[in-house]
C-alpha cells in the first residue's frame, strides 16, 4: 500500500477545527446513564460526540493521515510530552493522530480526554506551524 503524501489542503482540512476546539469550557461529548437491564446485566454509558468532533476524526481517518505502522504505546507516550508535540515532525503528528483515532475503539471517551487535555489542540497548533514552514 502506498503512503499518502500530506498536502497543504489535507492540513487545512483539519485546521478549520482549531478555533472551535480552543473554546474555553467547551464540551465535546455527552454521556448517557448506566442502564440496568431486565436480565440483570448492566449497560455502561458511552460518549456521544458533538458533530464537529465526529467530523474532525472522520477527516483524519479519510484523508491519508493514518500511520498504518504506528505503535500505540509509543504514540501514547508521545502525546504525554507537550514539548515533543510542540516540535513534532509531520510524521510524528500523523502517528499521534492515528492513536487519537484508533484509541477510541479500546477506551470509550479517549477522544474527549485528549480534547479536554489539550493534546488535540496542541497537535493542531503544531500542524499550523508546520503548514507555515512548508507552504507559507
Amino acid at each position: 500500500m502506498s503512503r499518502h503524501e500530506i498536502t497543504r489542503e489535507d492540513v487545512d482540512a483539519l485546521l478549520v477545527f482549531l478555533p472551535g476546539f480552543e473554546e474555553p469550557g467547551r464540551t465535546f461529548a455527552s454521556w448517557g446513564e448506566v442502564e440496568k437491564n431486565a436480565d440483570g446485566s448492566i449497560g455502561l454509558p458511552f460518549p456521544v460526540y458533538e458533530e464537529d468532533v465526529e467530523e474532525f476524526f472522520s477527516r483524519v481517518g479519510r484523508h491519508g493521515w493514518l500511520d498504518h505502522g504506528y505503535k500505540p504505546e509509543a504514540a501514547a507516550r508521545m502525546l504525554e510530552d507537550g514539548e515533543l508535540i510542540a516540535r513534532a515532525s509531520l510524521e510524528q503528528v500523523r502517528t499521534m493522530l492515528t492513536y487519537c483515532v484508533r484509541g477510541e475503539r479500546f477506551c470509550d471517551g479517549l477522544r474527549e480526554s485528549l480534547l479536554k487535555g489539550g493534546q488535540v489542540v496542541a497537535l493542531l497548533r503544531r500542524l499550523r506551524a508546520i503548514r507555515e514552514l512548508m507552504w507559507g
